[in-house]
């Protein structure tokens, strides 16, 4: 069972925020031209985020942070370091 919106590693995390972000863009920008097909690229967008991109952004750091922080525990204390 996966509990992050992060990725493996940075650049496939950034990888997937260019994918999802254009697909975003894209929608709104093809509008006038494709009409409502458009909206077509909008779930594909989403679904590269991971839902959203305020997911996207904590799947960021997330990443960044994994393996940084770690917890060590001694005699019912812990502490992060």
């Amino acid at each position: 069972m996966r509990n992050s919106f992060g990725s493996t590693t940075v650049p496939a995390h950034l990888a997937r925020g260019v994918l999802g972000f254009g697909l975003l863009i894209g929608s709104v920008g093809l509008l006038q031209i494709t009409g409502p097909i458009s909206v077509i690229l909008l779930p594909a967008g989403l679904v590269a985020l991971r839902g959203c991109p305020t997911c996207w952004a904590i799947g960021l750091a997330q990443t960044i942070s994994r393996g940084r922080l770690t917890k060590t525990c001694q005699d019912s204390s812990c502490s992060n370091s």
